[in-house]
């Protein structure tokens, strides 16, 4: 979601109203009768959803879909009780049914530049680091986390469930999402919004689909073919949505194929409405809304946020479009059913949010919080077993990135003000991020950190601006350990995936002074390592959350075995990608208006060429070599893997032996690939099982491969088409290292879409 630049002042003139955060308004369902039918829970969904809205008057459905920007909200018919979040629908108590509050929730309950004063949450780390740990239980539990701390708030909607596949290394916006495969991304998305919605509040799944960059997000043409947008994109959400059952889909600002997401029948009613049978509703992006009747017509049932617009296309003009038979009245009933359905499924309607602010038990959110960071965190390289940090050591020093009082966190919607507060908070001077975005750290020193495991060290820091200054620190120090940052945000991608200001040459200095320097990045996504053949030891820590600073040490030092995996893959150089730079970003950045109006830039398309081969799989077709593959991570122990059976037939199942052969537990991340004998298709991940073993334990682990992922899509169907005939598996520690592998004849399945 973005905000113009009018929103710091008018969120700035409503501040007054933040403490209305604490003290929320009254409960309107708790005024409703007893006599009310669809109040009774025992009654299914459906018949609950049809009573209420028999009883409906059109004034009332059509409140019900749209929604407003309570910063920039003004004139007749606003809710009187709106604070400043993302969004409110106002209740309606006649009946019974809360207002819906809206907040942005990637990564937190967030408060982007603070208005709510005063307003803190518990900080994840981003979703890149959730995906990294391949753990779908640790996405549940941050959701349920996530959505304790948003009901404890008053709110019961939360915009959460990001799950656009990484396409390109550069975007924006890729922390926020799951990285770069859909079996991945989808099911730890579906377990996140399970774990949101446990709270009974409803979370979005979002920005469907194909908003794979931010650079003209407002104004691109994702182009790509039918059948590869289903076995890619779609199939991510199409899984998360099986997992996670969101009472509400939000659709996307670009457009696909020449539609834009909001008002894209095919995407809203052709598949999610009718190949999926989805029965909650289609809320817009805010700012997403381009129409009144296309819009209605071709799927989109609320407009959020309508003052970000540039016309409230749900309000009078969709009234006068069922007045004049524009639409018919038909519709406003079914966008209205598919509103109650989210919100009775998820039950929101039978456990409304309380009236006044809850007390939330940081400290325990925030164990949740690090250990999501630990287990995201992945060791990328550890030449001669330089880690982990012996705690022994005399003296250490900690160069760069601000880690001597935070870690760094992306920017955009999802910025979360967390427990402890922000010690570095830079504001944006210009940029189509700058009027809702500040570059921010959380504050979890890793310096601090460090020093209390390492107690009987002498631990420096050196902030790295001068390389030559950070060298002569670091000469002669039991290990030097530079922070590099590369900071991504919401609204603008990166132009270029090396580091920023001059790391790279601070890296090199530091690591021809000293040959025990560790790396540890805190990044938004892959970034280009120039130096890595001089370093011994490199840690991809992403955006580590308010506990990044303690998780980032304990790995150094051994407290956590390493034991995440990369969601996303890293490339040796930038020509590997699809594209070797951002499709429009010259055109964006040359625009005189680009800070304060992404819609005055000429529309221009992507051409997504390749396809459904996404991340991995690109590599794989076009024979390249990436600095690190999808999937990679080492560990402080060693695993083996052994006695492989394949069972084959009407499902694809694989079993073998995992074996600690270390000396540390620890937890691995076996892959299931998957790729025809036959044919050029690449290799695909259909499974994964995350194990957790102490030294010498050995367990038999079964992975059952997604069918949906060894098909292939057929248009002419419709629907996934799994070929008869023989298939090569490996299970491999990554997406370029096989261990075992086998081949399995496969009968012949024809899947819905």
């Amino acid at each position: 979601m973005a905000r113009p630049l009018a929103f710091v002042a008018c969120a700035a003139a409503v501040a007054v109203q933040a403490r209305e955060a604490e003290t929320p308004v009254a409960d309107a369902s708790r005024a409703a009768p007893a006599a009310h039918p669809w109040s009774d829970a025992s009654l299914p969904v459906a018949a609950r959803v049809e009573l209420l809205l028999a009883a409906m008057t059109r004034d009332e459905k059509l409140a019900l879909v749209y929604g407003f920007f309570p910063p920039l909200a003004k004139g007749e018919g606003i809710p009187t009780d709106m604070i400043p979040s993302a969004g409110q629908v106002p209740a309606i108590p006649r009946l019974g049914i809360p207002a819906l509050r809206e907040s942005d929730a990637s990564l937190g309950v967030a408060n982007q530049v603070e208005q709510r004063k005063g307003d803190v949450a518990t900080a994840l780390p981003s979703g890149l680091a959730v995906a990294a740990s391949f753990d779908p239980a640790l996405a549940q539990e941050t959701g349920a986390m996530i959505g304790g701390e948003a009901r404890a708030k008053t709110f019961n909607v939360l915009l959460a469930g990001g799950i656009n596949l990484t396409r390109d290394p550069w975007g924006g916006r890729n922390f926020e999402y799951l990285g770069e495969d859909p079996l991945l991304a989808g099911t730890m998305a579906g377990e996140s919004i399970r774990g949101v919605q446990s709270n009974h509040i409803v979370s979005t799944i979002k920005h469907y689909a194909l908003n794979a960059q931010e650079t003209g997000r407002f104004v691109m043409d994702a182009r790509i073919g039918e059948a590869a947008l289903r076995e890619s994109d779609l199939l991510a959400f199409r899984i998360a949505i099986e997992r996670g059952q969101p009472g509400s889909v939000m659709c996307a600002y670009n457009s696909i194929n020449g539609d834009f997401a909001c008002e894209n029948a095919f995407l809203l009613n052709t598949v999610l409405k009718g190949d999926w049978a989805y029965p909650g509703w289609v809320m817009s992006d805010w700012g997403a809304v381009h129409s009144t009747v296309k819009a209605a017509r071709n799927g989109l049932d609320q407009q959020s946020g309508g003052e970000l617009d540039t016309h409230s296309f749900f309000r009078e003009d969709l009234r006068k479009a069922f007045d004049e038979g524009a639409l018919p009245a038909s519709r406003l009933d079914d966008m209205v059913r598919r509103v109650l359905h989210g919100m009775f499924a998820t039950g929101l309607m039978d456990a409304p949010v309380v009236r006044t602010a809850q007390p939330i038990d940081y400290a325990k959110n925030a164990e949740v919080a690090q250990r999501a960071a630990e287990a995201g965190i992945v060791l990328l390289k550890n030449e001669k077993g330089i880690l982990p940090l012996a705690k022994s050591a005399k003296r250490i020093v900690v160069i760069g990135g601000h880690a001597d009082v935070g870690v760094l966190s992306g920017g955009g919607s999802s910025q979360v003000r967390s427990v402890g507060g922000a010690p570095v908070e830079i504001p944006l001077k210009d940029g189509p991020a700058a009027s809702f975005v500040r570059r921010t750290w959380h504050a979890s020193s890793p310096l601090a950190a460090i020093r209390k495991l390492a107690a009987g060290a002498r631990v420096e820091f050196v902030d790295g601006a001068d390389p030559a200054a950070a060298a002569a620190a670091a000469k002669g120090a039991d290990m030097a350990i530079v922070f590099a940052t590369q900071w991504t945000t919401e609204a603008e991608d990166v132009e270029t995936i090396a580091l920023p200001d001059g790391q790279d040459a601070l890296i090199d200095a530091v690591a021809a002074a000293n040959p025990r320097t560790t790396v540890v990045l805190n990044t938004g996504g892959p970034v280009l390592m120039p130096w890595l053949a001089r370093v011994p030891a490199v840690l991809a820590a992403w955006y580590p959350g308010q506990r990044g600073g303690e998780a980032v040490a304990r790995v150094l030092f051994g407290e956590v075995n390493p034991s995440g995996r990369l969601p996303i893959t890293f490339p040796a150089s930038i020509d590997q990608a699809p594209r070797p730079q951002v499709p429009g970003y010259d055109q964006v950045k040359a625009s005189p208006d680009r800070g304060t109006d992404a819609r005055a830039i000429r529309p221009f398309t992507v051409e997504y060429r390749e396809g459904s081969d996404v991340g991995y799989r690109w590599y794989a077709r076009q024979g390249q070599t990436p600095l690190f593959p999808f999937g990679h991570g080492l560990s402080y122990t060693s695993f083996g893997y052994s006695n492989l059976t394949v069972e084959g037939g009407a499902a694809l199942k694989v079993r073998f032996d995992v074996v600690n052969r270390g000396k540390r537990a620890g937890s691995d991340v076996p892959q299931l690939y998957v790729t025809p004998a036959q044919g050029q298709r690449p290799l695909r991940l259909a499974g994964w099982e995350r194990v957790t073993l102490q030294p010498g334990e050995k367990r038999r682990v079964t992975i059952t491969a997604e069918p949906r992922i060894v098909a292939d899509y057929d248009i002419a169907q419709p629907g996934f088409h799994l070929a008869g005939g023989t298939y090569r598996i490996s299970v491999s520690r990554d997406a370029a290292q096989p261990v075992l592998t086998g081949q399995v004849e496969l009968q012949e399945r024809r899947l819905a879409p």
